[in-house]
C-alpha cells in the first residue's frame, strides 16, 4: 500500500491508474525562469454548495503543505521545489528549488564532513517529507527525501532563503560535531512515510522540538536498494520514532538531535529483527488539544498503520493510534518518549463481520471531542481505483478510558488480554506487565506512564466504531462543528471534494460534491483557513486549492436555502438571501437569520386578507398576516409592491414576532391589472417591500362576475352561479353581477339547477340540405314567449316557436355539408344584439350526412345504416327516398390482398386482409373467416368497414397451406394461401458479451420469418432490439445485463410461448480501456492511437469521439484482447480535449471511476478519463528547399527531408513518403532531418514525379523529381549544342558592328532602370516598416488625457440643421450663438401683438391638417427653392421639438405621399437625396434620435479615428501651401516626392492652457506656423479647439545661447529664392537642434502680411515643392522629364501605409456604428425601418433590393455620412482641409459598403475606391447583418415609440427660442399667402374647420407690424 506511504506524496499505483486530467508531462528538472506564468488564478468552479475559489497549479507532484494564519500564507512543498503563496489568492509569493541533487540512499549526506562514498551518485528527485512551521522561532522546517532525509530551517515569510545553516557553513569559534544522526531525519525514499511536529518547549530548555515519525527504509525493508550492499545509514541514525531538538538559538551542536541525557535518547525504535512484523506506516501526527489552558494535560498523537506483512494472505493492515504525553506547563519535566508511549488499535467496521471492516487508516482529523478518520479495505488487485472506504468517529474521552485501563491493567491488576509491553522496541522495559506492590498510581501515571513503570505499552483490544458513511476512493477528511450539524469534508482518489452534514445522530442529512482536479488524488491532510474557516485548503497531486465551504448563493429562495440542510447556509430575511451567518447584517439579533436545522418551516410566509377582490367594490385596506422568522417590522420603512414600480403605503401597528399583522393600501382602481382573455378573474402577485427589498409575498385574486357571461357564452348562467366568487345571475338582463340588488325584481335563480336551461336530448341525424323541424327541450324558462333563435354556428341562424311552455322548435332547418359527416351545434339564443344564449350545460349537437361521400362501394354505404344514415346502394351512394324500398344485399367479398402469408402453428398471428364489400359491420364477417378449416377471429378495434378485416389466427394440428375465404352473406376466397408451418431455433453466436450491451447476436434456425409479431426477450424480461430477420436467421441488439452472469434468451412469435432450444448468453465483466498512447495528434487527424485494456475479445465495434473540437468519430480496430488501434479524429483547432469511445455502440464509461461519484447524479459521468492534445500538422521540405530535384534514372536516389520543429513525438513508422507511386524507405529519423531512399528503378514513362510525405490524414508535396534522358540523348544534346553554338558565334560576328550602339544604349537604360529601382526597392520598404510599427506607436500615442470634447446637444442641432451658417473652414466657434439659441429680438412696442400671432400660428402648426396643407402648398411653388424647403424643414423641427411624437407623425403622413409619388415612377429612387421638406424632416428626425448613440456609443471610436488621421499626417511633411502630405489616404492630397523629414523634440515654453512647459515633437520640414499648430496642440489638448489661441495670435522665440534669441517667422530676411520662389522658412532653415529651447507668447500686434500661408500666391511662395511647370517641361533633361513623369507612382504605397495604420481604428468606427447594443436598442431605427417595410408591403413591393436602398438613404447615407464628413458638428475641434479630403474616402467606402450593387473596379479606377475595395464585402456582410438584426428586433407599439419620443423630448427641452423659429415660418407664410390660402380653401377639412381663418387672423396680427419691428430691431 504505496499510496499512503508517501508521507505527503500521494502518488502511486492506484494514483497512476487514476490517469489524471489533464494529463501530466513526464517529470523534468525545473528550468530557472520563475513560475509566474503558471499563476492561473481559474475561476470559481461551483457545484451546489461548495466553491472552489483558487486554484495554484504546480508542475510537479505536491507532497505538503503548511498554513501561516497570523501571515495569512500558505507554504506548499512539491517535487524539488518550495512555494510560498499568499492565503487569499494563492498567488506565488516567494519559491525555492531544493532538487534534483546528486545522491545515492547508499551515500551518507555530503554535508557530513568525514563522509565518503564509494557508491555513484545520481541526479535524485527531492520528495518532500516534513513542512512545519515553528512561529516561535521564526521558522519553516523543511525535510526532504535527498542526503538521508536532511532537514534545512528556512525563514518564515520568505522560503527562498535559509534562516539557519545547519551544519553551518563557516566555522564558528567553536567547530559543530556533526553525526550521521543529527543529519537523517526524514525517509529517504519517495514512498515512503514521514510526519513531523513542532511541539512547543520542553521545561528549562529555550527551543521548540521535532517529533518525527519515519518509516523504515534500511536493510531489510522494500524501500532497500536490492543489491549485494550491506551498509544501512538508517536503522542506527534514524528511529522509527523521535522527538528532536530544534532550538535554533542555542547550541547548534545540538539541533536535530534526540538526546534526552547523558543516558537517554528521546526515541523509539524497534528492534532489528522485529521489524518485518512492525513496518509502520505513518498518517499524521497532532496535537489535542491544540491550546490546553495553563496546567492542563496536552497530548502529541501519531496515527499510523502497522502495515499487512507481504506474502501472508492471511495478514491485515493494523491501524493504529498512539499517544505521547508532553510536560505540563512550563515547569513540568520531560519523559522520555518511551516512557508515556502508549498505542491501541482503532477498528472501523460494520455487522457483517470480517468481510465489512476496513483496516487501513487512510486520514484523519482531531475535532474537540471526536477524532474522526478515513479508513480503507485494501483490495486484492494493487490497480483497483475505487478501494472501499469508510468514515469512522471516535471519542478521545474514549480513548482516555481505554488507556487509563490499559495501565491499570498492567501495574494494578495484571490482565493478559488488555494490554501487553512492547518487548520489540530497543528503548523498552521488559517483556510483560507485572503488578506494582505497595504503590499507588497517581492520575498522572494512569495517563503518561513513569520510568519505574514497564514502557511503552499495546493495548489490545481496539476501540471500535461503526462507519458514519461509506464512499469508495475516499482519501482525506476535515471536520467543522456548525450550528447543530457536524459538517465532513471527505477527499477522493479521483480528485474530488465531498460534504456531508451530519445531524445529532451522526445520520447524513445532505451531501454535495464538487470535482477539485479530476483523476489527481486528495492528499491526505486538509486544513481550515485559520483566519477564516469559511474556507478550506486542500491539495492533489499537482494542485494547491482554497476551496469556499458553502457557495450558498446558488440558493435563490428561503424554501431552497433551509431545505438544502447545508449547515453553513441560512436565510437573511431582511436581505433575502441565502448566506453564511456572518454575512448576514445583525445576524447575532433573534430572526434575523434562519439555520438549516429550523427548518423551511421558518421561512417568512404571508396571507392576504380579503384574499379574493371584487373588481366593482370599494375596499378600504388589506390586512396581512406574516408568519415565519423576521425580525419585528415596527418602525421600518415599509411598502406594497404590486410590481411594475407601483406601491402603496404599509405600517406595522406594534413590535411583534413570529405572527405579524400589517395593513396596507390596496392598489389603485386605475392600476388594476388587465383580466387574462378567456378568464373572468386575475391573480396579483404582492410583496412586501421593507428597505427597498421584497421580502415576503403572496397573491391574491381580483374577480369580476360580469365577465363570466362573455368568457362562458354558452353555459353563462350556470357558470355565474357556480363560480367560486360570490356572483349572482338576473335573469331580466341576462347578466351576471356581484350585486343582486342591481338585478330587476323578477324572481332569479340561486343555484345552477335553476337556470334556464337546453335539456340534452339526442336528435336523429339529418341528409344534407333537407327542411327539418327540430324540438329543443326546455329548463326553467321563466321567460316564456320571448322571441327565440336557434343557432347551428354564427352563419346558421333559424327562427324558433315556442309549443309549450319547456318545448320550443327550430322551424324550417335546413343544413348543408360536402363531408360525409357533420356535426353542428345547437343552441337557443334570445334575438337581438349582442347575442345572449340558454344556457347549454351538456351541449346538443345534430349530425348532417352526406351519402354522396366517403362510401365507394355497396357495403361502405349500406353499412351506413348503423350510423342512422339512411342511404342506398344504386351506381353509386345516394339518399334513399321515402317510397325507395328497404336495401338489399352487396356483391360477394373481393379479398385483393393478405398479409403476412404464413404463420406459426400455434396461431395468434395477425392477419390483415384487404379488398372490397368486406362486410357491412363486423357482426357481418363476425364468424366469417376462415384459413381453410382454421377459424380467424377478427378483431373489433381494427376492421374497417367493407376495406379491411385483421384477425387473430387459431391454432393448427399440423403444417398445411389453403386460401383465405370471407363470408359475409356471400363467400369471397383470397387468390393467395397462408400457410401453417413450425420455427426451428438451433443456436446463436457470438453467445457472450459485456454487460454493458451493445452486442450484435444472430440465432440461426429455420422458417424464422414467419408471423406478425416477433420478439426476442433476454433473461425473459428485456427486448433485444434493432431485430433484422430472414429465413434462416435472426440479429439483434442485446441490452445491457445486471450481473456478469449467463441468461436465457428465448425467442417469441405473436407473444404465445418460447420456441424451445436451451439458448443461453453469458454476460461478461465489460472491457476496461486502461491508457491509450501516443496522447498528442495532429490537427489533421489520422495518426494511431494505440488503446490498451482488458477483455477487448468481445468487442464488434469501436469508436473513438473528440469532444467540443472533434470532426467527425473514427473506426477503430481490435488487434487481440488487449489491444485497440484508433486513428485520432481530425480537429477543428489546436487544443487539448476529452476522449470518448464508443464500443458496441455504448459509451464507455469507466466503472471505477461512476463508482467514485459518491452518489451524486450531477457529477455523473461529468468527462472521459483520457484527452488528447492536437497540435500544429508538422511541416517538411527538401533540405535546401529547393521545388525542383533533378535525378538520372538508374542512379540510386537518396533524399533529405527537413522537418520543421513539433512536439508530436512521431515514430519512423509514422511517415510514409512517397515518390510518385514508389514508396521511398526510411532509413534515419531525428528530430529535424528524415533520410530516405529509393532501391528500385523509377519509370521515366512520366517526366516529373511528385515528392509526397503523409503523417495520418496529413499529406504535403514537397518536391516534384525531375527525370533526366539516357546517355544517348544527352551525347546528341551536346552535339546538338555545339552546331548552335557555332552559329551563334558566326551571327554574333555579322551583326557585332550593328550592336555596339544599341549596347551603349542599353547600358545607359539598364543605369536609369536600376536607378528606378533602387527607389522603389527604398519606397516600399519604408512603406513596408511603417506598416508595420506605425499600428503600435500610434496606440501608444493616443493616450489622451482629456474626455471627448463633444459639443452640446443645442450646438450639434444647430449644425446639423443648419449647416451653411459654419465659416468656409468648417469650424464655427461656439461663442457665436445661433439666433435660435438667443434672446428673440424685437422692440418691446411689437411685443404684444406680435406673441399673440406667434402663439396663434404656432396652434395652427400644431394642427395636422393645416401644417400638411401648409407644406405642400409651399412645394408646389417653383420660386421655392431647395434651400428653402430644408430650412423649413429645419425650423419646423425646432418649433415642434418639445412635441416629437407629433413631429414624427407628419413626418409619416408626409413620407407616405412622398412613397406614393416614387412608386408610381421609381421606386429605387426615394430618399436618394435631400429635395423635399420632409426628405430634410427625416434627417432632423434621424439626428435628434441617433444623438444618444453618436454620443454614447459612436463619439469615442469616431474621435480616436480623427486623432489617429491628424496624427499620422503630422508623421511625415506636409507642405504648408499646397496642403500635399507625404501620409494621406486621399491621392488628390498625396506629396509625390521624396523629402526627408528628421523629427525634433523641442523644449517649449509657454503661460497657457494650465501647462507651463512641455517636450514637442516637430519635423524638421515643418514651416514656423506648423511648428506653432502643433505647440498649441500640444499645450491645449485638454481644452476645446474654440478656445485655443490660433497661430497667427501667438510669437516663437528661439534661445540659442543665453545671450542670442531669435524670432522665427515663415518669412523674414532670410528667406531663401528659388527658382524666382521665395521658400518659406522651417526648422531645418534655422538650424534648430534637437532639443532646442523655444518660448511662446501671445502677440499684441497680429502680422496680417501675410495672411493664411495656404492662401499666399504659388507664383512667389514654396514651401517643400515648386509646382509643376508643364510648359517648361521640353526645357527640362530627358532624365529628369522621365523621373517627373514615373517616379511619382511610386509614391502611391503611402497610401496602403496610412491605410493600414488606421484600419484598426476604421473597423472599431465601422463595428461601432453597425452594432446593436442589448442595453441601448435603437428604437428610432427599428420603428422607421418597420414603417417602411409596412409601406412597401401595402405597395406589393416585395423586391429586397428595393427595402435595402430604402433603408440605406434613410439612415446611414442620410445621417451618418453626413456625420462621417463633418465631424466639426459633434466635436469642438479643427477639421482641416486635409482631414477632410482623408475623411471623403473613408465616407466613399462607408457608402459603398451600404450600396447593393457590385464595384467595378479595375486598372483605370481612381485610387480613392480601390484603396478599400478589399475591405468592402466584409462591410457589406456587417451591414446586412445590422439590418437583419434590426428587423429580428421586438417590434415597437406606436405607445412605446411615443413614449421615447416623448422622453426625448423632455431631455432637451427649452434648449431653444421656438418663437424666432415661428417667426422665420411666418415669414414663409406671408411670402406665399395667396397660395396658401387657396390651398386651404380647396381642402375639404380645412374648410369644414375654419383653417383659413384662422391663419388670416395670424397674419393680421402680425402684417402692420413685423416688417417695422424686425427693421426697428
Amino acid at each position: 500500500m504505496a499510496r499512503r506511504a508517501a508521507g505527503g506524496a500521494p502518488l502511486s499505483a492506484r494514483a497512476a491508474a487514476a490517469s489524471p486530467l489533464p494529463p501530466r508531462p513526464p517529470f523534468r528538472a525545473p528550468s530557472p525562469c520563475p513560475l509566474l506564468p503558471l499563476l492561473l488564478l481559474l475561476g470559481a468552479a461551483r457545484a451546489g454548495a461548495l466553491e472552489i475559489q483558487r486554484r495554484f497549479p504546480s508542475p510537479t507532484p505536491t507532497n505538503n503543505f503548511a498554513l501561516d494564519g497570523a501571515a495569512g500564507t500558505v507554504y506548499l512543498a512539491a517535487v524539488n521545489r518550495l512555494y510560498q503563496l499568499s492565503g487569499a489568492n494563492l498567488s506565488l509569493e516567494a519559491e525555492a528549488a531544493v532538487g534534483p541533487v546528486a545522491d545515492s540512499p547508499l551515500c551518507h549526506a555530503p554535508q557530513l564532513p568525514q563522509a565518503s562514498c564509494e557508491h555513484p551518485r545520481r541526479l535524485t528527485d527531492n520528495y518532500n517529507k516534513i513542512l512545519q512551521l515553528d512561529p516561535g522561532q521564526g521558522l519553516v522546517v523543511v525535510c526532504g527525501s535527498i542526503y538521508q532525509g536532511f532537514c534545512q530551517l528556512r525563514r518564515r515569510g520568505n522560503i527562498s532563503a535559509v534562516a539557519v545553516r545547519f551544519p553551518p557553513a563557516a566555522p564558528p569559534a567553536e567547530p559543530v560535531t556533526v553525526f550521521p544522526s543529527m543529519l537523517n531525519v526524514a525517509a529517504n525514499h519517495p514512498n515512503a512515510s514521514t510526519v513531523g511536529l513542532v511541539l512547543p518547549p520542553a521545561a528549562g530548555t529555550g527551543g521548540s522540538r521535532l517529533l518525527v515519525g519515519a518509516t523504515y527504509t534500511g536493510y531489510g525493508s522494500a524501500f532497500f536498494p536490492r543489491n549485494r550492499s550491506l551498509e544501512d545509514h538508517r536503522f542506527e541514525n534514524t528511529p522509527e520514532i523521535a522527538i528532536r531538538s530544534l532550538d535554533a538559538r542555542g547550541d547548534l551542536a545540538k539541533l536535530f538531535t534526540f538526546d534526552l541525557n547523558p543516558s537517554d535518547d528521546n526515541i523509539l525504535k524497534i528492534k532489528q529483527g522485529a521489524k518485518e512484523q512492525h513496518k509502520l506506516g505513518f498518517v499524521r501526527a497532532f496535537l489535542h488539544p491544540p491550546d490546553p489552558p495553563p496546567g492542563a494535560p496536552s497530548y502529541a498523537y501519531l496515527a499510523l498503520n502497522s502495515e499487512a506483512r507481504a506474502g501472508d494472505k492471511e495478514s491485515q493492515a493494523r491501524s493504529l493510534l498512539a499517544r505521547i504525553c508532553l510536560p505540563r506547563g512550563a515547569g513540568g519535566d520531560a519523559k522520555k518518549l518511551t516512557e508515556s508511549y502508549i498505542q491501541l488499535g482503532l477498528q472501523c467496521a460494520g455487522g457483517a463481520g470480517r468481510g465489512d471492516l476496513y483496516s487501513r487508516l487512510v486520514s484523519v482529523f482531531p475535532a474537540r471531542e471526536l477524532l474522526f478518520a478515513v479508513f480503507e479495505r485494501p483490495q486484492g488487485s494493487p490497480a483497483s481505483r475505487s478501494t472501499p472506504a469508510a468514515l469512522c468517529a471516535f471519542r478521545f474521552a474514549d480513548v482516555q478510558a481505554a488507556i487509563r485501563a490499559a495501565r491499570t491493567a498492567c501495574f494494578v491488576e495484571p490482565a493478559p488480554d488488555v494490554v501487553a509491553v512492547l518487548d520489540s522496541v530497543v528503548q523498552g522495559t521488559g517483556p510483560a506487565c507485572e503488578r506494582k506492590r505497595n504503590i499507588q498510581l497517581q492520575p498522572e501515571q494512569l495517563d503518561c506512564g513513569a520510568a519505574h513503570l514497564q514502557h511503552p505499552l499495546s493495548v489490545l483490544q481496539p476501540l471500535k466504531a461503526t462507519p458514519v458513511f461509506r464512499a469508495p476512493g475516499l482519501s482525506s477528511v476535515a471536520v467543522a462543528s456548525v450550528s447543530n450539524y457536524t459538517v465532513v469534508f471527505l477527499g477522493t482518489v479521483s480528485g474530488r471534494l465531498l460534504k456531508i452534514n451530519l445531524n445529532e445522530s451522526m445520520q447524513v442529512v445532505s451531501r454535495r460534491v464538487v470535482t477539485v482536479a479530476y483523476g489527481e488524488p486528495v492528499h491526505h491532510v486538509m486544513q481550515f483557513d485559520p483566519a477564516d474557516p469559511g474556507y478550506l485548503y486542500l491539495m492533489t497531486s499537482h494542485q494547491m486549492a482554497r476551496v469556499r465551504v458553502a457557495a450558498c448563493a446558488v440558493h435563490a429562495t428561503c424554501g431552497d436555502c433551509v431545505g438544502a440542510a447545508d449547515a453553513y447556509c441560512g436565510w437573511c430575511a431582511l436581505e433575502t438571501r441565502c448566506t453564511l451567518q456572518q454575512d448576514c447584517a445583525n445576524y447575532s439579533q433573534q430572526h434575523f437569520w434562519t439555520s438549516a436545522s429550523e427548518g423551511p418551516s421558518r421561512c417568512p410566509a404571508m396571507t392576504v386578507l380579503p384574499a379574493e377582490i371584487d373588481v366593482h367594490q370599494e375596499y378600504p385596506g388589506m390586512i396581512l398576516q406574516i408568519s415565519g422568522s423576521l425580525p419585528s417590522l415596527s418602525g421600518m420603512e415599509m411598502a406594497c409592491d404590486y410590481g411594475n414600480n407601483i406601491r402603496t403605503v404599509a405600517r406595522v401597528p406594534g413590535p411583534a414576532f413570529g405572527h405579524q399583522i400589517a395593513y396596507c393600501n390596496l392598489l389603485p382602481r386605475d392600476q388594476f391589472p388587465p383580466f387574462p382573455p378567456h378568464q373572468d378573474h386575475v391573480i396579483v402577485e404582492m410583496s412586501v417591500r421593507v428597505n427597498g427589498r421584497n421580502i415576503v409575498r403572496a397573491n391574491f385574486t381580483i374577480y369580476n362576475c360580469s365577465r363570466i357571461g362573455q368568457v362562458y357564452p354558452h353555459t353563462a348562467c350556470t357558470s355565474c352561479l357556480s363560480a367560486q366568487w360570490p356572483c349572482f345571475w338576473c335573469t331580466q338582463q341576462h347578466a351576471c353581477v356581484s350585486n343582486q340588488s342591481r338585478c330587476e325584481a323578477s324572481p332569479n335563480p340561486v343555484s345552477p339547477q335553476d337556470c334556464p336551461q337546453i335539456l340534452p336530448s339526442r336528435l336523429a341525424p339529418m341528409p344534407t340540405g333537407s327542411l327539418q323541424s327540430i324540438p329543443v327541450h326546455l329548463a326553467n324558462a321563466a321567460f316564456q314567449g320571448a322571441a327565440l333563435e336557434c343557432s347551428f354556428g354564427p352563419e346558421e341562424i333559424f327562427e324558433a316557436v315556442w309549443v309549450n311552455e319547456s318545448t320550443a322548435h327550430c322551424n324550417q332547418v335546413v343544413l348543408h355539408t360536402t363531408q360525409k359527416s357533420q356535426m353542428f351545434p345547437l343552441s337557443l339564443q334570445l334575438k337581438g344584439q349582442p347575442a345572449r344564449f340558454l344556457d347549454s350545460p351538456d351541449p346538443i349537437t345534430v349530425e348532417v350526412y352526406n351519402c354522396a361521400m366517403g362510401s365507394p362501394d355497396c357495403s361502405q354505404c349500406l353499412g351506413r345504416e348503423d350510423l342512422g344514415h339512411l342511404c342506398v346502394w344504386s351506381d353509386g351512394c345516394r339518399l334513399r327516398g321515402p317510397l325507395q324500398p328497404l336495401p338489399g344485399t352487396c356483391p360477394a367479398p373481393e379479398i385483393r390482398a393478405i398479409e403476412p402469408l404464413s404463420g406459426p402453428l400455434d396461431g395468434g398471428t395477425l392477419l390483415t386482409i384487404r379488398g372490397r364489400n368486406l362486410g357491412r359491420r363486423l357482426s357481418d364477417v363476425a364468424h366469417g373467416v376462415w384459413i381453410g378449416s382454421v377459424a380467424c377471429e377478427p378483431l373489433a378495434d381494427r376492421y374497417t368497414v367493407s376495406e379491411e378485416i385483421v384477425c387473430a389466427t387459431g391454432p393448427a394440428p399440423e403444417a398445411f397451406s389453403d386460401v383465405v375465404t370471407v363470408n359475409a352473406s356471400k363467400e369471397g376466397k383470397s387468390r393467395e394461401r397462408f400457410s401453417y408451418v413450425l420455427p426451428q431455433v438451433q443456436f446463436l453466436e457470438p453467445d457472450k458479451g459485456p454487460k454493458a450491451g451493445g452486442t450484435r447476436i444472430t440465432i440461426h434456425g429455420s422458417d424464422l420469418h414467419v408471423g406478425s409479431e416477433l420478439q426476442v426477450l433476454v433473461n425473459d424480461t428485456e427486448p433485444c432490439t434493432e431485430l433484422v430477420r430472414m429465413d434462416t436467421s435472426i440479429t439483434c441488439t442485446v441490452p445491457e445485463g445486471a450481473l456478469p452472469a449467463p441468461v436465457s434468451v428465448c425467442v417469441r412469435f405473436e407473444r404465445r410461448g418460447c420456441v424451445h432450444s436451451n439458448l443461453t448468453f453469458q454476460y461478461m465483466q465489460n472491457p476496461v480501456i486502461t491508457a491509450i498512447s501516443p496522447r498528442r495528434s495532429p490537427v489533421s487527424g489520422g495518426r494511431t492511437i494505440t488503446v490498451a485494456g482488458e477483455r477487448f475479445h468481445m468487442v464488434q465495434n469501436v469508436s473513438m469521439a473528440v469532444h467540443h473540437i472533434g470532426r467527425e468519430p473514427t473506426l477503430c480496430k481490435v488487434l487481440n484482447s488487449t489491444l485497440i488501434t484508433c486513428p485520432s479524429p481530425g480537429a477543428l483547432s489546436n487544443a487539448s480535449a476529452p476522449v470518448d469511445f464508443f464500443i458496441n455502440g455504448r459509451a464507455y464509461t469507466d466503472e471505477a471511476a461512476v463508482a467514485e461519484e459518491l452518489l451524486d447524479p450531477q457529477e455523473a459521468r461529468r468527462g472521459s478519463r483520457f484527452r488528447l492534445d492536437y497540435l500544429p500538422d508538422p511541416q517538411f521540405s527538401t533540405a535546401k528547399r529547393e521545388k525542383w530535384i533533378k535525378h538520372h534514372p538508374g542512379e540510386p536516389l537518396t533524399l533529405v527531408i527537413h522537418k520543421e520543429q513539433d512536439s508530436l513525438g512521431l515514430e519512423s513508422h509514422e511517415y510514409r513518403i512517397k515518390i510518385g507511386q514508389v514508396a521511398c524507405d526510411i532509413q534515419i529519423v531525428s528530430d529535424r532531418v528524415i533520410h530516405c531512399s529509393v532501391n528500385e528503378s523509377l519509370g521515366t514513362a512520366e517526366g516529373q514525379l511528385p515528392i509526397t510525405i503523409q503523417v495520418g490524414n496529413f499529406n504535403q508535396t514537397i518536391a516534384t523529381l525531375q527525370l533526366g534522358g539516357s546517355e544517348t540523348a544527352i551525347i546528341v544534346s551536346i552535339v546538338i549544342c555545339s552546331v548552335l553554338l557555332l552559329l551563334s558565334v558566326v551571327a554574333l560576328f555579322v551583326f557585332c558592328t550593328k550592336s555596339r550602339r544599341a549596347e551603349r544604349y542599353w547600358q545607359k537604360t539598364l543605369l536609369q532602370m536600376e536607378e528606378m529601382e533602387s527607389q522603389i526597392r527604398e519606397e516600399i520598404r519604408k512603406g513596408f516598416a511603417e506598416l508595420q510599427t506605425d499600428m503600435t506607436d500610434l496606440t501608444k500615442e493616443l493616450n489622451r488625457s482629456q474626455g471627448i470634447p463633444f459639443l452640446e446637444y443645442k450646438h450639434f442641432v444647430t449644425r446639423t440643421f443648419f449647416p451653411k451658417t459654419l465659416n468656409s473652414q468648417g469650424s464655427a466657434p461656439v461663442q457665436e450663438t445661433h439666433p435660435l439659441l438667443g434672446e428673440w429680438k424685437i422692440p418691446e412696442s411689437c411685443r404684444p401683438n406680435m406673441e399673440e400671432g406667434i402663439s396663434l400660428f404656432s396652434s395652427l402648426l400644431n394642427n395636422k391638417h393645416f401644417l400638411i396643407v401648409f407644406v405642400h402648398a409651399l412645394e408646389q411653388q417653383k420660386d421655392f427653392a431647395v434651400r428653402d424647403r430644408c430650412s423649413l424643414a429645419s425650423l419646423l423641427t425646432i418649433a415642434l421639438h418639445g412635441k416629437l411624437e407629433y413631429y414624427t407623425g407628419i413626418m409619416k403622413e408626409l413620407l407616405v405621399d412622398l412613397i406614393d409619388a416614387s412608386a408610381a415612377k421609381n421606386p429605387k429612387l426615394m430618399l436618394r437625396r435631400t429635395e423635399s421638406v420632409v426628405e430634410k424632416m427625416l434627417t432632423n428626425w434621424m439626428s435628434i434620435c441617433m444623438y444618444s448613440c453618436l454620443r454614447e456609443t459612436v463619439g469615442e471610436p469616431f474621435f480616436l479615428l480623427l486623432c489617429a488621421i491628424k496624427q499620422q499626417i503630422n508623421k511625415g511633411s506636409i507642405d504648408a501651401i499646397t496642403g500635399k502630405a507625404r501620409y494621406t489616404l486621399n491621392e488628390e492630397w498625396l506629396l509625390r516626392e521624396n523629402i526627408e523629414a528628421k523629427p525634433r523634440n523641442l523644449n517649449v515654453s509657454f503661460q497657457g492652457c494650465g501647462m507651463d512647459s512641455l517636450s514637442v515633437r516637430a519635423m524638421d520640414t515643418d514651416t514656423l506656423t506648423q511648428v506653432k499648430e502643433k505647440i498649441l496642440e500640444a499645450f491645449c489638448k485638454n481644452v476645446p479647439y474654440s478656445q485655443w489661441p490660433r497661430a497667427e495670435d501667438v510669437d516663437l522665440e528661439w534661445f540659442a545661447s543665453s545671450t542670442q534669441s531669435y524670432i522665427l517667422r515663415d518669412l523674414d530676411d532670410t528667406s531663401v529664392v528659388e527658382d524666382g520662389r521665395k521658400k518659406l522658412n522651417t526648422l531645418a532653415h534655422y538650424k534648430i537642434p534637437e532639443g532646442a529651447s523655444l518660448a511662446m507668447s501671445l502677440t499684441d500686434k497680429k502680422d496680417n502680411t501675410l495672411g493664411r500661408v495656404k492662401d499666399l500666391d504659388t507664383e512667389k511662395y514654396f514651401h517643400l515643392v515648386l509646382p509643376t511647370d508643364e510648359l517648361a517641361e521640353p526645357k527640362k533633361s530627358h532624365r529628369q522629364s522621365h523621373r517627373k513623369k514615373v517616379l511619382p507612382e511610386i509614391y502611391l504605397t503611402r497610401l496602403l501605409s496610412t491605410k493600414g495604420t488606421l484600419q484598426k481604428f476604421l473597423d472599431d468606427l465601422f463595428k461601432a456604428i453597425l452594432s446593436i447594443r442589448e442595453d441601448k436598442p435603437p428604437l428610432a431605427v427599428k420603428y422607421f425601418f418597420d414603417f417602411l417595410e409596412e409601406q412597401a408591403e401595402k405597395r406589393g413591393i416585395s423586391d429586397p433590393d428595393t427595402l435595402h436602398i430604402w433603408k440605406t438613404n434613410s439612415l446611414p447615407l442620410r445621417f451618418w455620412v453626413n456625420i462621417l464628413k463633418n465631424p466639426q458638428f459633434v466635436f469642438d475641434i479643427d477639421k482641416t482641409d486635409h482631414i477632410d479630403a482623408c475623411l471623403s474616402v473613408i465616407a466613399q467606402a462607408f457608402i459603398d459598403a451600404c450600396s447593393i450593387s457590385d464595384l467595378q473596379l479595375g486598372k483605370d479606377s481612381p485610387t480613392n475606391k480601390l484603396l478599400y475595395a478589399k475591405e468592402i464585402p466584409e462591410y457589406r456582410k456587417i451591414v446586412q447583418r445590422y439590418y437583419k438584426q434590426i428587423h429580428d428586433m421586438t417590434p415597437l407599439s406606436e405607445q412605446e415609440m411615443n413614449a421615447h419620443l416623448a422622453e426625448e423630448s423632455r431631455k432637451y427641452q427649452n434648449e431653444f427660442n421656438t418663437n424666432v423659429a415661428m417667426a422665420e415660418i411666418y415669414k414663409y407664410a406671408k411670402r406665399y399667402r395667396t397660395q396658401i390660402m387657396t390651398a386651404l380653401e380647396a381642402n375639404p377639412t380645412a374648410r369644414r374647420t375654419q383653417l383659413q381663418h384662422k391663419f388670416e387672423q395670424v397674419v393680421a396680427l402680425m402684417e402692420d407690424n413685423i416688417y417695422e419691428c424686425y427693421s426697428e430691431a
